[in-house]
């Protein structure tokens, strides 16, 4: 589990019970709940700035599921410095 912080936050009464209603949790379980989105927001914002920056080659999905499939049938990684 992760390291917790306790916090005290002033907090529009209003917008909490709201927050609340909606999740239908309580105090901290909302909070964490927003935090949470926020951080999901935050990493998808990153992902589009790199939109038309990488680039894939033809096919390295199912070369990548292939290799999965060999290392669980072999039991280990591939080597591809060979």
């Amino acid at each position: 589990m992760a390291e917790m912080k306790k916090v005290t936050a002033f907090l529009p009464a209003e917008l909490l019970a709201s927050c609340q209603d909606f999740t239908g949790a309580g105090v901290t379980e909302t909070l964490k709940l927003a935090l949470e989105q926020m951080a999901r927001k935050r990493a998808y914002e990153g992902l589009k700035a790199l939109r038309g920056k990488v680039h894939f080659e033809p096919g390295f999905l199912e070369e990548s599921r292939r290799d999965k499939v060999y290392e669980e049938y072999r039991g280990g990684p591939i080597d591809r410095r060979r």
